[in-house]
């Protein structure tokens, strides 16, 4: 009996690669689920807690049944629990396994067929393990297989040494098509230790691959001379990347490009013909932005890094069409690489909004301080938009349109009674929470004031509401707006 378990583990270990530990581990599950089977299947005590223990060196094995040591209040399950009141409280305490060693099954067919469902699956669990730590350390890195076979929703990757990987249709390049045999790079952006699915997993159109691939061409990215900053991609049509010397003597451009564009080419021909822009990166937004937006030129740019977005101005329709390209192509791409949401316009519309949006500030500054055009007009060319800022900016501010001290501190004091007004108007039309909504359990004085402000202002308000409508209050999450919500309509059922 105990040369045969031995015979199991070595023979299996040889043949799978699997570590002789987990065999015996396999076993051990094994012989516990089939002596379960034999002597408790049909008995009041089929809960039992067993564990079986195999000697690693002379195959033997004990089988021990166990007992968890519980206060007499959680003694439920008398098959694989003590009451406290029941044992020796000077030799046992709560949380303590308690064994009695039992009747060992026989390793003979019963428990081999039982063993053998186990044992499979550890191996596979045990496989899966080894693959998984030989390419955790790989993850973002460039793998090289051999199209296996093609299934409904992807490719089988054959890695080589046993090894599979699996690369889904949306993570391959459109249109692209892999045959069995065929050798391809990819990169590994996942690995996968769970039971289900595929374990190594690849992609071929997220902008990694296309850094990976200039990585591998380019020595000076890879000696670090270069650094790619970003990249952003339409799989197999066009991709941006920008790039930045760390030594001023080179190119970093023409260094990828390489000489006769041989460098750009044999990763262009490794993404299927993907037309490659290489961009130059830089600290100023606007310049960077610029760049991104190149073949076409451009006139103007007004950022506003607050919300990251900016205003591109062009001089002609053609230039604005290059600057958006086929299909959008170019200025999504731009957008996704500076990370900034370009709004595109010609120099006349820029104009004609800046005019309406000036207009707009001149009238408030006449009508809310009392001053005449040209005074307002000066405020505006200033860059002051708002009645905050005439109120209370330093007063040498307003020196460069030659307003003297006395005018200035009327000017200011209209501003800050003007903000005064719209603060106290802004009060009065404010909607507050009743003394019930903000009595209620779980109710905390911030989201009542944030559900007043949505018209929610009474118990019987919230209770009509369903949880969209308020899941975007701070404070709140699902769980939290649901208790609420069903906490204001315990009233309809008492």
């Amino acid at each position: 009996m105990s040369r045969e378990i031995l015979t199991v583990v070595e023979t299996v270990s040889n043949e799978k690669g699997v570590g002789r530990e987990a065999i015996f581990q396999a076993l051990e599950q094994a012989l516990v689920a089939a002596t379960k089977k034999k002597f408790y299947e049909h008995t009041t005590a089929s809960e039992a807690r067993l564990r079986v223990e195999i000697d690693r060196k002379t195959g033997e094995y004990r089988t021990f049944r166990q007992w968890e040591v519980v206060a007499d209040e959680d003694h439920e399950m008398p098959a694989c629990q003590d009451a406290i009141s029941d044992v020796d409280p000077a030799e046992w305490s709560i949380g303590d396994i308690r064994e009695l060693e039992v009747e060992s099954i026989e390793f003979g067919r019963i428990a081999a067929q039982i063993a053998k469902q186990v044992i499979v699956q550890k191996i596979r669990e045990a496989e899966r393990a080894l693959v998984a730590d030989a390419y955790e350390d790989k993850l973002g890195d460039l793998i090289y297989g051999e199209v296996k076979k093609q299934t409904k929703d992807g490719f089988i990757i054959d890695l080589g040494d046993g090894a599979e990987a699996y690369l889904a249709k949306e993570e391959s390049i459109p249109k692209e098509m892999l045959r069995p045999k065929q050798r391809i790079n990819a990169i590994l952006f996942n690995v996968n230790r769970e039971g289900r699915g595929a374990q190594l997993q690849l992609s071929r159109a997220r902008p990694e691959m296309l850094i990976a691939l200039m990585s591998k061409e380019v020595p000076e990215i890879a000696e670090e001379i270069i650094e790619i900053k970003a990249a952003a991609r339409q799989p197999g049509v066009r991709a941006k990347i920008s790039v930045k010397t760390n030594d001023h003597r080179i190119d970093p451009v023409g260094a990828c490009i390489g000489m006769r564009g041989t460098r750009i080419q044999a990763v262009q021909q490794e993404l299927n013909g993907e037309r490659i822009d290489v961009v130059v990166w830089s600290d100023d937004p606007a310049q960077y932005i610029a760049s991104a937006l190149e073949p076409a030129d451009v006139s103007g740019i007004v950022l506003d890094e607050d919300t990251f977005s900016a205003d591109i101005i062009f001089a002609t329709n053609e230039q604005l069409a290059r600057a958006i390209g086929s299909q959008g192509q170019n200025v999504r791409l731009a957008s996704e690489l500076t990370g900034y949401k370009l709004n595109m316009m010609l120099e006349d519309e820029y104009r004609a909004r800046q005019s309406s949006e000036n207009q707009q500030y001149l009238d408030m500054f006449v009508e809310r301080l009392d001053i005449d055009a040209d005074l307002a007009e000066a405020l505006v060319e200033m860059g002051f938009t708002s009645l905050e800022e005439v109120a209370y900016v330093p007063a040498e501010t307003f020196e460069e349109i030659g307003l003297d001290e006395e005018t200035v501190g009327v000017l200011q004091e209209r501003a800050k009674e003007a903000t005064l007004t719209d603060v106290l108007r802004e009060q009065q039309n404010m909607q507050h929470a009743t003394e019930e909504l903000l009595a209620m359990e779980g109710m905390t004085p911030e989201v009542a004031q944030a559900l007043a402000q949505k018209g929610i202002c009474t118990v019987d308000d919230l209770a009509d509401q369903a949880i969209d409508d308020i899941i975007d209050i701070d404070g709140l999450d699902t769980d939290k707006a649901g208790q609420l919500i069903m906490k204001a309509r315990e009233s309809w059922f008492n």
